[in-house]
């Protein structure tokens, strides 16, 4: 039993087999109302989060509070890979308007391709023509700017402008792990988008 307890953490993103054992054997020691309580409140996340169907940000409406806040600039949106994204931009309190998450970048190399990530609602929320900027805010690596370039290609024709964030995250760096001083002006200080970077 332990080992499997052990082998299920393990599968978390950055726990490995010592952490999950710290883990297993702190359980253990708590009393019963707290494991449940643990366990409860992770059952409940899965069956009652859900994905905004606007912005696909992580939410407990079909809506999330961001895209039905009235206060939050609808005409710009900001392109992320990933939820942990929105919350990076969300810490630098630089961004007022609302976000588009892809979901990942296109990695052949991981099996990643367009049809993968949330692009075709992109387009589709573009089309609807309330937006008047996408900003891309994707990882600056070589899938970020390969689905970067991609998007360009898919809104081309578009009347929308495309800028992306400022280049003061360095190559190679998730936006993620950018501290919010940095992404904060990267995103203030965004420039057009030309299809080259």
């Amino acid at each position: 039993m332990l080992e499997k307890a052990v082998g299920e953490f393990a599968k978390l993103p950055g726990i490995g087999r010592k952490t999950a054992m710290r883990l297993v054997l702190h359980l253990l020691r708590q009393d019963n109302a707290t494991v449940e309580a643990f366990s409860n409140a992770i059952s409940t996340l899965k069956k009652e989060v859900k994905y905004c169907k606007v912005c696909h940000n992580i939410s407990d409406t079909d809506v999330c509070r961001i895209c039905s806040n009235p206060l939050r600039d609808a005409t710009t949106v900001c392109v992320v890979e990933n939820i942990r994204d929105v919350m990076a931009v969300e810490n630098t309190q630089q961004y007022h308007g609302l976000y588009h998450v892809l979901g990942g970048v296109i990695s052949p190399m991981d099996g990643i391709g367009p049809s993968d990530l949330e692009i075709e609602s992109l387009v589709n929320r573009v089309k609807e023509g309330t937006v008047k900027e996408v900003i891309l805010a994707l990882s600056s690596t070589m899938e970020g700017d390969t689905t970067n370039f991609y998007i360009f290609r898919k809104l081309a024709g578009c009347e929308v402008k495309i800028t992306m964030i400022a280049r003061g995250i360095s190559i190679g760096d998730e936006l993620q792990y950018t501290d919010e001083v940095t992404l904060g002006r990267s995103i203030v200080n965004r420039v057009a988008f030309t299809g080259t970077i």
